[in-house]
């Protein structure tokens, strides 16, 4: 398995077959600067929940939709970009919250505009109803959802999503 700085899941044990082995339907959930410390950072607008709580929850989620989850983390935008292309052609579905990058990265969301799949971007604050310099979002225009504003519930709702999405393409 590879290993990816700035991750915030742990490796698989070796005897298991990693988030990414082939014929796994993974769902991907990217998160991006300063996710790292939620729970940590302003919990009256991001609420009390770790991204270890929120990832936990994810792989519950995409299980019971048959799927496996593989949260990332990173503070660093090219990190994301490389991880974006890693995966844009073998997971089902991205799951995409980019924090502070949402409002400025045009590179970020180039590469989201290759990923094969569903995107969902994933606002945990609503994000229309902050500063006006967060009311843009660079990635909605390649998403095929966004939910913003639900809390870190928001993520399980991107998933639901992304198996909806699934369930409904033609075989």
């Amino acid at each position: 398995m590879n290993t990816y700085p700035g991750r915030s899941d742990p490796p698989a044990q070796p005897d298991q077959a990693g988030p990414t082995a082939p014929g796994r339907s993974v769902v991907v959930v990217l998160n991006g600067p300063n996710l790292n410390l939620l729970g940590v950072r302003s919990p009256d607008v991001y609420g009390a929940e770790t991204l270890a709580d929120v990832e936990r929850r994810c792989a519950e989620r995409a299980a019971a939709h048959g799927l496996v989850a593989d949260c990332r983390q990173s503070n660093h935008e090219g990190v994301l970009i490389d991880w974006v292309h890693e995966v844009r052609t073998s997971c089902v579905g991205l799951v995409v919250n980019a924090g502070g990058y949402t409002h400025t990265s045009v590179a970020l969301r180039d590469a989201l505009e290759t990923v094969e799949a569903p995107v969902v971007e994933v606002h945990i604050s609503d994000i229309h109803a902050r500063e006006p310099f967060r009311h843009h979002s660079y990635l909605e225009a390649v998403a095929a959802a966004s939910i913003v504003g639900r809390g870190t519930a928001g993520y399980e709702e991107a998933i639901d999503v992304v198996a909806r999405l699934l369930a409904e393409r033609p075989v």
